[in-house]
């Protein structure tokens, strides 16, 4: 990620964005050759952001910091076309987005797939082993675990598809203070085209209206996409933590010869892998609040974002850490068959084979019995007062069990 969205990262897309600009201008002249893009390249790869920073202390203005030292490096001839017609949130939104885009295509996506991938596994090849399935932290009726486990499969899925959508959407902008072309209307005759070379060299394409800023909702949409994904995460985290409590017992997670589960009883065995998922989730979650806050701008341009806008890095990295903290937790991970069975042949609360009921029941009202589940909870509490088992009180019906 550091390659991404790191603050070194962040002066290094500026840079980026800036030399895009020069040769959008470059092209639109007809002086732009892969020698001079090579060129330039090269040097914003190369910028030393100490050195920009050096530049800031006398500025106190990060784009206009950037912008001195690139006069500097680029041939002389060139040096005017730096930042020409652009203002600095033409660089630093544009700049923002070529870096939410690459941490997602490079970095986070593939995470999500490979966790996804993961997944698919286990629902394959557990497709068949039987489980009970709980409603209100109740036993309901039979599932499979590979079942249990399709859901995120299915859900995650989605939202894989969503972030790779909205990430493929975000959106650039040289359209100067205020968004309507003063500045560069005065250096091209269409300044929309030069705005579309410029982005162009940084694989975007410009907000379909601009102010200063380009329009919210593109990064907006996509950092939520990524708190639904993140809170399917923590659910599948917490199925999984619950499944392996001491009374239920019916997953494990890899844990190594070596690994200590406590520092004082050493038979435990403590799913933190999956409660670690579930805590950065608390810490991430909340700052949804603040990207809905960042989508509010006055007039124009307002800077009430310049500084809460710095820790989308922070949520990204939190969020990355999590899938991938889920993925060595699926990829260790394995039923208790035996487990899965025992509690299978218990369920039903105090209604041993209580997860027999609903099926009686359909059965009984298939064959023109309208009172069917009021007769069925009759018997599920026959059960229960004379603690025999489900079956052997629905033996005690001689009419009812002959119809079923």
């Amino acid at each position: 990620l550091s390659r991404c969205i790191s603050e070194q990262a962040a002066v290094i897309s500026c840079a980026r964005a800036e030399v895009a600009l020069v040769k959008a201008h470059l092209s639109v002249r007809g002086l732009l050759d892969g020698e001079k893009e090579k060129l330039l390249d090269r040097i914003a790869a190369e910028i030393d952001p100490a050195e920009v920073y050096a530049e800031e202390e006398k500025t106190k203005h990060n784009i206009r910091a950037l912008v001195n030292v690139l006069k500097q490096k680029v041939p002389e001839d060139i040096a005017p076309l730096v930042h020409l017609g652009a203002t600095s949130v033409d660089i630093l939104d544009t700049a923002l987005s070529v870096r939410m885009k690459e941490a997602m295509k490079n970095v986070v996506i593939p995470e999500l797939k490979a966790l996804e991938l993961a997944l698919c596994q286990i629902a394959s090849r557990d497709a068949e082993t039987p489980q009970v399935g709980r409603t209100h932290g109740q036993h309901a009726v039979p599932i499979t675990f590979g079942f249990a486990i399709s859901e995120y499969v299915s859900r995650l899925g989605k939202s894989i598809l969503e972030i790779e959508r909205l990430s493929d959407g975000l959106k650039g902008k040289l359209a100067g203070p205020v968004g309507a072309y003063n500045g560069p209307s005065m250096i091209v005759r269409d300044p929309e085209d030069l705005e579309k070379r410029y982005l162009s060299y940084l694989s975007l394409e410009p907000s379909e209206h601009s102010t200063q800023l380009v329009e919210p909702e593109y990064l907006l949409r996509l950092l939520l996409e990524c708190n639904v994904a993140f809170g399917i995460i923590a659910n599948l985290a917490d199925d999984l933590r619950n499944l392996q409590r001491s009374e239920v017992g019916e997953v494990f997670e890899y844990f190594s010869s070596t690994q200590v589960g406590s520092s004082t009883m050493p038979q435990k065995r403590n799913p933190w892998n999956s409660e670690h998922v579930k805590s950065l989730w608390k810490a991430m979650c909340p700052r949804v609040i603040t990207f809905y806050m960042d989508q509010i701008s006055e007039h124009q341009r307002d800077l009430t974002n310049s500084a809460s806008q710095r820790f989308i890095a922070d949520y990204v990295t939190g969020f990355t850490m999590a899938v991938a903290r889920m993925r060595s937790v699926v990829t260790g991970l394995h039923p208790d068959k035996e487990g899965m069975a025992r509690n299978l042949e218990n369920a039903g609360g105090k209604v041993k084979g209580g997860v027999l009921a609903e099926p009686a029941y359909i059965l009984l009202a298939e064959t023109g019995i309208s009172d069917a589940h009021e007769v069925i909870r009759k018997i599920t509490l026959d059960a229960e007062e004379n603690k025999i088992t489900f079956f052997e009180a629905l033996k005690k019906q001689p009419e009812v069990f002959s119809r079923i």
